[in-house]
């Protein structure tokens, strides 16, 4: 696809839809990172009238972490869309905006410290800035397509 067709698609997404994504991406990405560090931590002993005390534990590990990133997704796309729309302009200071907005006041609540709050907004807009500066991709055009399949006809005779 031409990069001028990808960005139409990318515009057919109102900012409540990019706002619905970012939150339910950050509720799967944390729900996921919880479980990891919950695997991490060593599981408790078994106790007495507790049922699986690990695997309560390591569902309320998922949903703090999950509840942690739908919120930061939320807050960050609901602000970088505010901006653009607002500004009529995308580019990454929407993000870096975003990104502090975002890193400040649920990373800063969560730690309960005007310093977290400070030093979570700031590392969230640097990333931000970082990414966006590399135009949204990952991937360098060469103007080369790439198939899953190959194009070439295959003779008969082998």
């Amino acid at each position: 696809m031409d990069p001028s067709e990808l960005r139409y698609l990318e515009d057919e997404d109102t900012s409540t839809m990019k706002v619905i994504k970012g939150a339910t991406s950050g509720l799967v990405i944390g729900t996921i990172w919880g479980t990891i560090v919950a695997s991490w931590h060593d599981v408790p002993r078994v106790e007495k009238h507790v049922a699986l005390p690990g695997l309560i534990r390591t569902l309320k590990m998922m949903g703090s972490y999950g509840m942690t990133f739908a919120a930061i997704g939320g807050v960050y796309m609901g602000v970088e869309q505010l901006l653009e729309n607002y500004r009529m302009k995308r580019d990454l200071y929407n993000g870096a905006v975003g990104g502090f907005v975002a890193g400040a006041t649920i990373l800063g609540y969560k730690g309960r410290s005007i310093n977290t709050a400070m030093k979570a907004g700031a590392t969230l807009a640097a990333t931000s800035a970082f990414i966006d500066s590399g135009g949204r991709t990952a991937r360098v055009d060469n103007g080369k397509e790439y198939f899953a399949y190959t194009t070439k006809k295959k003779s008969t005779i082998e």
